[in-house]
């Protein structure tokens, strides 16, 4: 593992805000948002369905636009970071690891982000790129900034049709963050069970998983001459990912 890429929403992020927000904009209980999108992680449709239900006639881009005129749009503090997020990127980058932060969202979540001046060699959004995931394009730009080639880039998510896919289709080692709604509502699922090189409850456990990996690494012989071969087995063997069930994509300004 030479370099680590992560997602944003719901792996470094927490979406308490985001969501409290939109409930605040439209006038009903922050439950009564949290549930309907519950409901659209379960069914496996796209997060915005939560809130056409509520307003069927709304424009979402339009209403995002309204809310940053009216000064009620994007933020991101250090209480938006989930706890282990500034510890696990340091101590990654203690060991040698680069570490990238790119996921879906606007050009002012990427100035936000930046401004909280994270751990980090690189933070991008989709925004910035002008391509956003699940496109294969957004992971083409991933193994550009990656510096390292594909099986030495891991990319790190929650969401499987947002991260775990499409990244392995790219050609990068994949590891599934249990966190947020989708990470845990589609974690045991056996395509995801199969499909991720690793499969992680805290960020915290990726540096053992480098130590582990460079450990691994190391040849050791067995007779002159002959080199044996290291065991690395790390993590879940990869799958091919098929036969997925319908994870709906996300579309959300931090992703």
């Amino acid at each position: 593992m030479e370099t680590i890429v992560f997602d944003i929403g719901e792996t470094l992020i927490r979406d308490d805000r985001y969501w409290s927000s939109w409930a605040d904009w439209l006038g009903v209980p922050s439950h009564t948002v949290s549930a309907l999108v519950g409901a659209a992680v379960v069914q496996g449709r796209d997060h915005t369905e939560a809130l056409r239900v509520l307003r069927p006639d709304m424009d979402i881009r339009e209403a995002c636009h309204a809310r940053e005129a009216a000064a009620r749009g994007e933020y991101l503090d250090e209480t938006d970071l989930y706890p282990d997020v500034r510890p696990s990127l340091a101590e990654l980058r203690r060991l040698g690891v680069r570490v990238v932060v790119a996921g879906n969202g606007t050009d002012r979540a990427g100035a936000l982000l930046r401004g909280l001046d994270l751990p980090a060699d690189l933070v991008v959004t989709s925004g910035e790129w002008g391509v956003a995931k699940p496109d294969a394009a957004f992971f083409d730009l991933v193994q550009e900034v990656s510096g390292a080639g594909p099986h030495d880039t891991v990319y790190v998510g929650d969401h499987p049709s947002e991260d775990l896919l499409p990244a392995r289709a790219a050609g990068l080692r994949t590891a599934h963050l249990r966190r947020g709604p989708w990470g845990h509502w589609w974690a045991d699922h056996p395509d995801v069970v199969t499909g991720a090189d690793w499969r992680i409850r805290s960020l915290t456990e990726l540096a053992a998983l480098v130590r582990e990996e460079r450990k691994a690494d190391v040849v050791t012989p067995t007779v002159p001459g002959q080199a044996g071969t290291p065991d690395t087995g790390t993590g879940t063997a990869a799958g091919t990912g098929a036969g997925l069930g319908p994870y709906a994509g996300d579309t959300r300004q931090v992703r």
